[in-house]
C-alpha cells in the first residue's frame, strides 16, 4: 500500500490468491480480510468485516511468519504496457513506481477487462524500495508520535501499521502490490471516497475499504473496482481501499497459500 503523490522531499506518507474452503458461503470479491471466531483466520478475498471481527494488520506476527519463497517472477514496466493508465504522482527518478511483478501485471489487466464499459484502472505506484519505505514508515511513526505523545511503543506500531507496512513485511518492495484507483476513458478520476493516501488519522477511517462515512456513490465505486481486482486474484490491505496485492505476504495469509510467490527485492 501507499493521500496525494510524494512531491518534493521530504516526500508525503505512502503505505505500505489459492484460498482457503470457506466455513461459511463464499462471499462476493472485493471486501477487506479479517479475522473472525467462526473462521480463525483473514477471511477470503471478498469478505467484509462484521459484528465481532478484526481488521488483521500487517504488524500481525502471522504475517511475518508466513514462509518466504519468490518464483522469480520478472518485474514489467507498466509505461511499456499501454492498456493500463500509469498515473505520474509517484514517480521516481529510477521508474521503480511503474513497475510490477509480471503475475501482478497480467491480473491488473485481466481485472481491467471485467470493469464496466468506459471505466479503467488507474495505477499509481508498483514496486517501492527498502529504503523508501523504511522512510515513509518512519516518517508517519513520527508524525502519530507527535499528535499522540500517551500512546505506548505497541500502539504506535500498530497505528503506523494502519497506513504504512513495517519494512520487513512491506508487499510493495516484493512488487506485488499496487496503489491504484478508477478513471474514466479520459483519465478523469472518480470518486472513491477519499484521495489515494489519505490517512486513518485525516480521513477519519474513511480510507477504510469497508468505510460507511463516505458517499454512496464513492462506495459503489468501491464495489466495482474491487469486485474486478478480486475476481482477477488480487486482495485488499482493508485499511486502504486503494491497496492491493498479489503474491507477498497478505495474500498468502488471506489465500492460505503455504508461502509467498514473492518474495523482497533489491532496489532497482
Amino acid at each position: 500500500g501507499g493521500g496525494g503523490g510524494p512531491g518534493p522531499p521530504p516526500p508525503p506518507p505512502r503505505p505500505g490468491g489459492g484460498r482457503p474452503p470457506p466455513a461459511r458461503p463464499p462471499p462476493a470479491p472485493g471486501q477487506p480480510a479479517a479475522t473472525g471466531a467462526a473462521a480463525g483466520r483473514p477471511a477470503a478475498t471478498g469478505e467484509a468485516a462484521g459484528a465481532g471481527e478484526q481488521v488483521v494488520l500487517l504488524c500481525d506476527p502471522r504475517i511475518a511468519a508466513i514462509p518466504g519463497g519468490d518464483d522469480g517472477d520478472p518485474l514489467v514496466d507498466l509505461r511499456e504496457v499501454p492498456e493500463l493508465r500509469l498515473d505520474g504522482r509517484a514517480a521516481d527518478a529510477a521508474g521503480a513506481y511503474a513497475r510490477v511483478r509480471r503475475g501482478l501485471a497480467e491480473r491488473l489487466l485481466a481485472a481491467q477487462r471485467l470493469l464496466p464499459a468506459g471505466l479503467r484502472l488507474l495505477v499509481i505506484e508498483g514496486y517501492r524500495p527498502y529504503d523508501a519505505q523504511l522512510a515513509i514508515f518512519t516518517g508517519y511513526r513520527d508524525e502519530l508520535r507527535r499528535l499522540h505523545p500517551s500512546w505506548s511503543a505497541a500502539r504506535l506500531h500498530r497505528e503506523t501499521s494502519k497506513f504504512v507496512s513495517p519494512v520487513e513485511v512491506a508487499p510493495h518492495s516484493t512488487g506485488g502490490a499496487v496503489d491504484l484507483t478508477l478513471c474514466t476513458e479520459d483519465g478523469v478520476e472518480l470518486d472513491l471516497g477519499t484521495v489515494v493516501d489519505a490517512t486513518p488519522e485525516a480521513s477519519g477511517n474513511a480510507c477504510f475499504t469497508a468505510a460507511a462515512n463516505i458517499p454512496a456513490a464513492a462506495r459503489r465505486n468501491r464495489r466495482i473496482m474491487g469486485a474486478a481486482l478480486g475476481a482477477a486474484g488480487l486482495v485488499n490491505y482493508p485499511t486502504e481501499w486503494w491497496h492491493w496485492s498479489y503474491g507477498e505476504r497478505y495474500w498468502a495469509l488471506v489465500t492460505a497459500a503455504p508461502r509467498t510467490r514473492y518474495g523482497p527485492l533489491p532496489s532497482i
